[in-house]
């Protein structure tokens, strides 16, 4: 088959500017292959390059006494003691599940989770960050269907439980949902696997399903914004198959523990490209590759198709000469494809055959080293005007502002599509902040959790940034759990323009604060620019995924309070209410700036709670909806009322004040731990108190069972 003549409207769609071209012509001096081209788009794009972050993106800090390996693999690695490690990292597929929500969700719970055992680990738990257009909008309820249908299906039939996530709605993402997805697996902290090839002469081998058309240059399509050609961007999107993921987990976690394994690596991104680059480039080895020997499943694909091809489940791995033949007895009897498709090579090159003839041959180091790498101009975002005067309201209208609309009202319709407790380590669910999955044979406990608010962002990037960060940290400690580390999925629109740059600017820099300050590196992540639709960009959304560790089980801090049980907050209440969920939700409000987040103060009213853990029954961390949401949620999970003290107003109700913790304590333990707060200098008031069947916020009153009804039935109502 003839390959087409490279044309301006050609290189264009690959997503290459024309200064970019030249640097491609500059470099290997005469014009590309139309699979040369391919694999320049693939490797140079946003998506896989990191070109306009990267900058940024070394400020982070990605080290401490418990990390294992850092940012640049795979996946991140935290030890854990006892000689076991958890590796975890948090993704996009965003671009995907809004062409075809479905098999856009479920290839990325299938890629973050090949991510995982790629180094060796066992998947233990999986996590989703959702955000959504309005519920009303007439495109909504098809995205939200869809993609957690292909959540559920994906990863329930892979078998890993979800334990955690946040659903969010807003109109900013009416064109361009976001669909981040977490895994995260156990190791033995002499098992972990990396990318980076060794060793000349090495055979390159082809593991898993077969290569398709399917995703043929979706990594260029997420690199890129939408506008009303997105329709044409369908066969872009890769089609999964949890069970031939499960059998390929299973022959590559077989095969890592003979030891024929030098070094191995996801088809993600790009597939055959980027995987079989990045392995010669951290080795510093070149790669030589023969088409002819990759299983395919359609007939006739070219060169240009096999090297882009995003089919899913399947690996490249560099084996041990001597192991080839027990290598393929394991992935027989595994009924996967094993096919032997280059070698490493001494030169700095990556050589591509196919029937007989060299389709690319291009210096290897240049494709990921000479990559462009961009300053982009960047705008500070200007500061929040103050907030003008909020109205008055009833507190009771206004937590049903708020329990009534999907963002806060239960995820039940969502969770309950979700296996939760396959295989059997599970000890917290979706719905409660933070899951928790036992280490299993032990006593210890990991604690899994995302967060972000971008309203708080959008205001502020330095302190949404911050708050992202240091709302995950509330998160764990609210469970008992020590705040280990860190990934982060920074959700943008368009980097080229000034003002969303700034966002992302500010944003890494109250994370790159925060973590530092909470000992939460930053192990692993993901960039997702270009997230607009026509011009129109979504809400910065950088969520942060953590991970904590709770020592024994019976150091976890419960969740539902007691019949009697009193109502006390650790933290300061000045009442902030800018950029507040009920200002958006009872008011259709988004003004003022967003609450600060002092980190020392975060880090010591956390550090207080851990340690006074025995002393109180249950914890919630105080974030969007403030008291009278942490409260109600807190009775409504245990089946009682709770009365929250008269002389509270709308803001110390309502106040979204960082660093506070909502704790339910016996009455016998109250003045024991208001003594040790004092001494401690932290603030802690009393409150209120749990029982009855009635929810009580100051002088207003309403029968628990009512408003229960409301927050159980919300979400699904509201996409009906």
């Amino acid at each position: 088959m003839a390959e087409p003549t490279l044309t301006d409207d050609l290189i264009a769609a690959h997503g290459l500017k024309p200064d970019e071209y030249q640097r491609v012509l500059d470099l290997i001096g005469r014009t590309p292959t139309f699979t040369e081209l391919g694999i320049f788009s693939a490797m140079w794009n946003e998506h896989c390059s990191y070109k306009s972050s990267k900058k940024w993106l070394r400020t982070l800090p990605t080290d401490g006494p418990q990390v294992v390996c850092g940012p640049g693999e795979n996946a991140g690695v935290v030890d854990i003691g006892d000689g076991k490690v958890v590796v975890f990292k948090m993704e996009s597929h965003n671009h995907p599940s809004y062409i075809e929500p479905y098999q856009g969700a479920a290839t990325g719970v299938g890629g973050i989770l090949r991510d995982v055992f790629t180094m060796g680990a066992r998947p233990i738990a999986a996590m989703n960050a959702l955000s959504f257009g309005r519920p009303d909008h007439p495109k909504t309820r098809h995205l939200v269907s869809g993609v957690v249908e292909g959540i559920g299906g994906y990863g329930n039939a892979f078998g890993v439980p979800t334990v955690a996530g946040e659903v969010r709605f807003d109109a900013a993402y009416d064109g361009n949902c976001l669909v981040n997805a977490f895994a995260a697996g156990l190791a033995d902290a002499g098992g972990i696997f990396y990318s980076a090839a060794s060793g000349v002469g090495m055979p390159v081998v082809y593991l898993g399903a077969k290569t398709g058309r399917d995703g043929v240059g979706g990594a260029t399509m997420a690199s890129a914004e939408f506008d009303e050609s997105i329709e044409d961007k369908r066969p872009t999107v890769q089609v999964g198959d949890p069970f031939t993921e499960k059998r390929l987990m299973e022959a590559c976690l077989e095969l890592m523990a003979t030891g024929a394994v030098i070094s191995i690596q996801d088809m993600g991104a790009a597939g055959l490209t980027c995987s079989a680059v990045e392995m010669g480039d951290k080795g510093s080895l070149g790669v030589r590759l023969d088409l002819d020997s990759v299983p395919c499943r359609e007939q006739g694909m070219t060169a240009y198709e096999m090297m882009l091809s995003e089919s899913q489940e399947r690996m490249l791995m560099v084996l041990r000469p001597d192991r080839e033949a027990e290598a393929k007895a394991i992935f027989d009897k595994w009924d996967l494809d094993f096919a032997i498709v280059g070698e490493t090579i001494a030169e700095d090159r990556f050589l591509v055959m196919h029937g007989g003839e060299v389709k690319a041959d291009l210096p290897l180091k240049a494709l990921s080293g000479e990559a462009p790498e961009y300053d982009r101009p960047w705008e500070p975002t200007s500061p929040a005007a103050p907030l003008e005067d909020t109205p008055k309201i009833d507190p009771i209208e206004g937590l049903k502002s708020l329990i009534g609309h999907p963002d806060h009202a239960a995820k039940d319709w969502v969770t309950e599509q979700y296996d939760t407790m396959v295989m059997a380590d599970t000890v917290r669910g979706p719905g409660r902040g933070a899951g928790i999955v036992r280490v299993h044979g032990t006593d210890k406990a990991l604690a899994f959790t995302s967060n972000v608010v971008p309203r708080y962002v959008q205001a502020d990037p330095v302190e949404g940034g911050k708050q992202a960060v240091a709302g995950a940290y509330r998160n764990l400690v609210a469970t008992g759990a020590k705040p280990l580390a860190s990934t982060d999925n920074l959700n943008f629109g368009n980097p080229e323009k000034p003002q969303i740059m700034g966002q992302l600017v500010g944003a890494i820099e109250g994370i790159g604060a925060a973590c530092g300050a909470l000992d939460m590196p930053i192990v692993s992540g993901n960039v997702s620019l270009y997230n607009e639709t026509d011009g129109a960009a979504i809400l910065p959304t950088p969520t942060i995924g953590a991970v904590g560790l709770i020592d024994s089980l019976d150091e976890i801090i419960g969740c539902t309070p007691r019949d009697g049980d009193l109502a006390l907050v650790i933290g300061d209440t000045t009442g902030h209410l800018g950029r507040s969920a009920l200002l958006a939700r009872a008011f259709g409000r988004s003004d003022g700036p967003p609450p600060p987040v002092d980190l020392s103060v975060e880090r010591q009213n956390g550090e207080f709670l851990l340690a006074h853990r025995d002393w109180v029954t249950c914890a919630a961390p105080l974030s969007t909806g403030g008291l009278a949401l942490a409260a109600f949620r807190m009775a409504e999970r245990a089946g009682i009322g709770v009365s929250i003290d008269r002389q509270k107003t709308t803001a110390s109700l309502f106040g979204e004040d960082q660093g506070r913790y909502l704790v339910a304590c016996p009455f016998d333990n109250a003045e024991g731990l208001m003594v040790a707060a004092g001494q401690a200098g932290v603030p802690l008031l009393h409150v209120g108190r749990f029982g009855g069947d009635q929810v009580q916020l100051g002088s207003a009153k309403a029968p628990l069972a009512e408003l229960a009804a409301l927050y159980r039935t919300a979400f699904a109502g509201a996409l009906a």
